[in-house]
């Protein structure tokens, strides 16, 4: 089955870069974008997604608070974090994110964190 995929950042670069990664990818159909955490709670919403690579930093609500959120209406969904800090990655997986990736880990650190079919 090949994977819908949400990239919530607030960085058009880190969005376009994402994207430009994962739509090169057999594993991957759809790629969709959010730049804040509204924009991230109404694309999900709205666009059927299996993963999420969520901005540890997202503008607007706290991710740890956002992904909250995000578990309890979306329980299927596979949440990423992702951020330049890597001291964040602790946080995010106590709040539940199923995997953290530094923005500066190689780009297969990031693939080996999506369950994406060959």
């Amino acid at each position: 089955m090949r994977q819908r995929i949400v990239v919530a950042d607030g960085s058009p670069h880190a969005r376009l870069a994402l994207r430009l990664l994962l739509e090169q990818l057999p594993g991957v159909a759809d790629v969709a974008e959010a730049t804040t955490s509204d924009a991230c709670l109404a694309t999900l919403e709205h666009h059927a997604a299996d993963v999420l690579l969520l901005d540890w930093r997202l503008p607007g609500a706290a991710a740890d608070h956002l992904l909250a959120r995000l578990r309890g209406a979306h329980p299927g969904l596979r949440i990423v974090a992702l951020s330049s800090r890597p001291e964040d990655g602790p946080r995010a997986l106590a709040a539940g994110a199923h995997a953290f990736v530094s923005k500066a880990d190689a780009p297969e650190a990031l693939l080996a964190s999506l369950p994406l079919a060959d």
